[in-house]
């Protein structure tokens, strides 16, 4: 890939990977606002960690990879295999996010901690889905023309 194709992905990249972690962060937000009980912290990220996932896999699909699905059917198992890709960079993003929130404690330190766990995460991931998501041979071979 040419330095300035790369230079152009990789900021790309990075603006949908704010855009995802602003996604996130908001519905944490909302969340916490909206349920205060037990366990509303867990609850919180685990919302906004689907919606933040889902938001970067829809743009991460059509801007990043120019990746297209065949039917409804690949598209769900393409974002199945995006989101099991996506469960060493939620470990590494939760365990940041706790990390600052019980050492330091309060909302600037578990965002900054956030913020920190989904940089170095989704730095790990485009390596991941590059290789292991948004190829050629993903495409159900019943969808691919024949030669």
């Amino acid at each position: 890939m040419p330095e300035r194709r790369r230079i152009r992905v990789a900021l790309r990249y990075a603006f949908f990977a704010a855009i995802a972690t602003l996604a996130n962060l908001l519905v944490q937000s909302v969340s916490l606002h909206v349920y205060g009980g037990p366990f509303a912290l867990y609850a919180a990220m685990a919302v906004g960690t689907l919606v933040g996932l889902y938001v970067k896999y829809r743009l991460d699909k059509l801007y990043i990879f120019a990746y297209h699905t065949v039917d409804l059917a690949h598209d769900a198992r393409t974002f199945a295999l995006y989101v099991v890709m996506g469960g060493f960079t939620t470990i590494v993003f939760w365990g940041s996010e706790l990390g600052f929130e019980f050492v330091l404690g309060g909302p600037f330190w578990r965002n900054f901690g956030a913020v920190l766990g989904l940089a170095i995460g989704y730095w790990v991931k485009y390596r991941l889905d590059k290789r292991f998501v948004f190829t050629p041979q993903r495409v159900p071979a019943a969808s691919r023309p024949l030669a």
